[in-house]
C-alpha cells in the first residue's frame, strides 16, 4: 500500500476549502433582499477575478502554448456554475437546492471521468462518494424545512453540479500546465465576461446600497477567491473526481454554522446524516490515500 505526503496536503487544501465555500450561504442569507441572485453571482466572480489580478502579476508564467481552449471552457463552467447555482437555491431553498448541487457533483465527475478519461474511479471511492451523498440527502430531510421541489429550480441545480464536475476535471490539467494564479485569472475572468451580462439581461441595473457591499465583498475574495486559490492547489496533488466529493464538505460546514453561529436545533435524522456524510468522505480520503503518489510538474518560469 502506498500513501503519498503530497495527496494529504491536496486533501488538506480542498477541505479547506470547502469550509469556506461552507459560509456561502449564511453570507447570501445576509444579504439584502433586493439584490438579485444573478448580480450576487456576477458579483462573486468579478470580484475573485480582481482578486486572482493581484496574485497573477506576480506569480511565474508558464512558457509555451496555453491552452486557451480548455481555460475558456473552464470559464464558461465557472459562469454557468454560479448563476444556476445561486438561481436554483433561491427557486429551490437553500437546504434542497445546496443538497442536489452538491450531492449530484461528484456522480456527475465519476461519469465524466469514465466516459472522457476511460477510467473507472476506484470502487472504495464510489462507496465513500455515494453513502456521503445519501448522508447529504438524510441531512436535509432532517432538517425538517418546507422542501418544494420546483421543476427549474431542480434542473438548474442539477447544471450547477454537472458544470462544477466538469471546471474541476478540466481545472486540474490547467493548475499543472499553467499555475494555479495564472489559471484562475483566465477562468474567472471568462466567468465574469459571461455573468455579468446575463445578471443584467435578468435584472436589469445593478441595484446595490451600502448594506451589500460587504456580503458581496466577502463572497468574492473569501468563499471564492481564497477558497478557489486552495482548492487548485489541492488538485494538483489528487484525482479530480476526489476534490470534487471532498467538495461535500461543504454542506457539513454550513450544518455546523447553522447550529453554532444561528442557534438552529437539528434534528437526530440530520445528525445521523452528518456522520454519514463525514464517513463517506473519510473512506474517499482512504482511497486516494491508497493511490500511487503523483508529483505534480513544476511550472516553468519566466523572465
Amino acid at each position: 500500500m502506498h500513501t503519498s505526503p503530497s495527496s494529504a496536503r491536496g486533501v488538506l487544501l480542498v477541505l479547506f476549502a470547502a469550509m469556506l465555500w461552507g459560509t456561502t450561504g449564511t453570507a447570501q442569507a445576509l444579504a439584502p433582499s433586493g439584490l438579485s441572485s444573478w448580480w450576487v453571482a456576477a458579483l462573486r466572480v468579478g470580484i475573485a477575478c480582481g482578486f486572482f489580478v493581484l496574485l497573477a502579476v506576480r506569480a511565474p508564467m508558464a512558457h509555451g502554448r496555453w491552452p486557451w481552449g480548455r481555460l475558456v471552457l473552464a470559464g464558461g463552467c465557472i459562469a454557468a456554475y454560479n448563476l444556476s447555482f445561486f438561481a436554483g437555491v433561491r427557486a429551490s431553498g437553500v437546504a434542497l437546492g445546496t443538497a442536489i448541487a452538491v450531492g449530484s457533483a461528484p456522480i456527475w465527475a465519476g461519469l465524466i471521468q469514465t466516459v472522457v478519461q476511460r477510467r473507472l474511479p476506484p470502487l472504495l471511492w464510489w462507496l465513500g462518494t455515494l453513502v456521503s451523498v445519501a448522508g447529504g440527502a438524510v441531512m436535509v430531510l432532517g432538517q425538517g424545512a418546507d422542501l418544494h421541489l420546483a421543476p427549474a429550480g431542480v434542473a438548474l441545480c442539477l447544471t450547477a453540479g454537472f458544470t462544477y464536475a466538469s471546471y474541476t476535471l478540466i481545472n486540474k490539467v490547467l493548475v499543472l500546465r499553467v499555475g494555479a494564479a495564472w489559471t484562475n485569472l483566465a477562468v474567472f475572468a471568462t466567468a465574469s465576461l459571461v455573468a455579468v451580462p446575463v445578471a443584467w439581461g435578468l435584472s436589469g441595473p445593478l441595484p446595490m446600497g451600502e448594506g451589500s457591499w460587504g456580503v458581496v465583498l466577502f463572497l468574492g475574495l473569501v468563499s471564492t477567491g481564497v477558497a478557489y486559490l486552495l482548492f487548485s492547489n489541492g488538485l494538483r496533488f489528487i484525482a479530480g473526481a476526489t476534490g470534487v466529493t471532498l467538495a461535500l464538505a461543504e454542506p457539513v460546514t454550513a450544518f455546523v454554522l447553522a447550529v453554532l453561529v444561528v442557534g438552529e436545533r437539528q434534528q437526530a435524522l440530520a445528525w445521523l446524516g452528518l456522520v454519514a456524510v463525514i464517513a463517506g468522505l473519510l473512506v474517499v480520503i482512504r482511497s486516494e490515500m491508497r493511490a500511487l503518489p503523483v508529483r505534480a510538474p513544476q511550472v516553468v518560469r519566466g523572465g
